[in-house]
């Protein structure tokens, strides 16, 4: 078989190139543009607002009965007595969305260890910031809500979205300091800290002692397992499914699983890259590059392929193979089987005079903005944090408004605070307004903040 020529092999490296990645007219105009667009941290909003749009006008069309019909569907998977029946929306809120928020448990880790929120200093602005950007929103939301049937959604205004977040950021602040991203995404996972938080201690179920215990045993058994350095994938993948099943069966919400696995992942990657490196030299000076019969050196090879895939840390690995599913298919589905909402005129009209939407639309957009805007003034103003290089108070408050997409994280809480299929609409509904909103008013701040002739308030 004749080797491939021309634009299938890297001429600087000499690598064999695959179809998508040669200059053909087909892969340069269509293929790597797509490729490029994923690439971009802004293309999981995208698929995430595709999919909400989907969603709304699949549940206002005339097959609307359909839309409801699916998700009610019911999946058992087990054997006998040991299995677990739940429709198809639950399947979806409570063992996809598992996977969503391990990958920012990953997140999470990833910041404590090597992020801004390893160093103190560094990440005091952001977390303060974070913070009263939680406390001000579910303050402004009960202000509507205290006492009444909506109290229980309190924790639905605390959530940033930070797909459609980055996403609004990307388009509206072009010109925006490269520092002001890192402070939204610190920003943000600190928000997710405490929306964790919040869930696990106030939208749980009733928590059944045996199987939380069962949970916790199992997280210690992969605790030892990576004292004992174990590193068989298929074991862990065992044992985090195990943790899934004990914790759903305990009363907490199963997603909570998620994360403890996430900050249970190593950090640090098993091989040096200098002696995986020294130890590629090897087989390359002890190999051909046409061996007879071809796959005679495969076991060096293969050999080599485990030794670098351990030059990366498991944390690393696991959100590299997980990031493109959340992003472009477990959260997009996740708003497909949650945001299609009946908009009649009775149902817009019960919203617009909801304390549960106005509450969230208060919260999300004005609770935010002030919320995170405050705390960092009195920081800055304490001496307890300093804005980033380069960052003005005109682009934090652009930072601010953006925070207060929802979105995703507040569609999630809501199914955990209502089990009122009316009152789970009408919050919807406040989150896609308010989300709206916020990120209208915030990419309209920062176009504004960088515009030249622009002082800071």
């Amino acid at each position: 078989m004749a080797r491939p020529t021309g634009d299938h092999v890297n001429a600087e490296h000499g690598l064999r190139l695959p179809w998508s990645r040669t200059e053909r007219p087909v892969p340069r105009r269509v293929v790597k543009p797509l490729q490029s667009f994923l690439e971009q941290e802004a293309a999981g909003g995208a698929f995430l607002l595709a999919a909400t749009v989907v969603a709304l006008a699949w549940a206002n069309s005339p097959w609307w009965e359909s839309y409801d019909q699916l998700w009610r569907n019911t999946l058992t998977i087990g054997i006998g007595r040991w299995a677990i029946s739940e429709d198809l929306r639950h399947w979806v809120n409570e063992g996809l969305m598992a996977l969503f928020f391990l990958v920012v448990g990953l997140e999470i880790k990833r910041e404590l260890v090597t992020g801004d929120l390893r160093e103190i200093r560094a990440a005091a602005l952001p977390v303060i910031a974070a913070v009263g950007g939680m406390i001000v929103p579910a303050l402004i939301y009960l202000a509507f809500n205290a006492g009444g049937e909506g109290a229980p959604g309190w924790g639905i205004p605390m959530a940033t979205d930070i797909a459609f977040a980055l996403g609004v950021l990307t388009i509206g602040a072009r010109r925006a300091p490269a520092n002001l991203k890192p402070f939204l995404l610190t920003l943000a996972i600190v928000d997710d800290i405490g929306a964790i938080l919040v869930i696990a201690l106030f939208y749980s179920g009733g928590v059944t002692l045996g199987p939380l215990a069962v949970a916790a045993s199992l997280c210690g058994v992969i605790v030892l397992c990576q004292v004992i350095n174990i590193r068989a994938t298929a074991i862990y993948l065992v044992l985090g499914l195990g943790t899934w099943i004990a914790t759903f069966e305990s009363g907490i919400h199963p997603t909570i699983a998620g994360v403890a696995l996430g900050l249970l992942t190593p950090a640090v990657p098993f091989q040096r890259p200098r002696a995986v490196s020294e130890e590629a030299h090897r087989v390359a000076d002890k190999t051909v590059d046409d061996p007879v019969p071809p796959d005679a050196d495969a076991h060096h090879w293969l050999r080599l392929a485990r030794l670098t895939s351990e030059a990366v840390s498991p944390l690393a690995r696991v959100e590299a193979a997980l990031h493109p599913w959340t992003g472009f298919v477990i959260v997009p589905l996740f708003a497909l089987a949650n945001a299609g909402i009946r908009l009649s005129s009775t149902a817009l009209l019960d919203a617009g005079t909801s304390a549960i939407a106005i509450g969230i639309v208060a919260g999300l957009v004005v609770g935010k903005l002030a919320g995170i805007s405050a705390a960092s003034l009195v920081a800055v103003r304490a001496g307890v944090g300093t804005l980033p290089s380069g960052v003005r108070w005109r682009d934090l408050l652009g930072a601010a408004a953006v925070a207060g997409i929802g979105f995703t994280v507040s569609l999630f809480i809501s199914e955990l605070a209502f089990t009122d299929d009316r009152l789970a609409d009408t919050a919807k509904v406040g989150i896609l307004a308010a989300s709206l909103l916020a990120g209208v008013i915030g990419f309209w701040l920062l176009r504004w903040a960088g515009r030249p002739d622009v002082r800071d308030p």
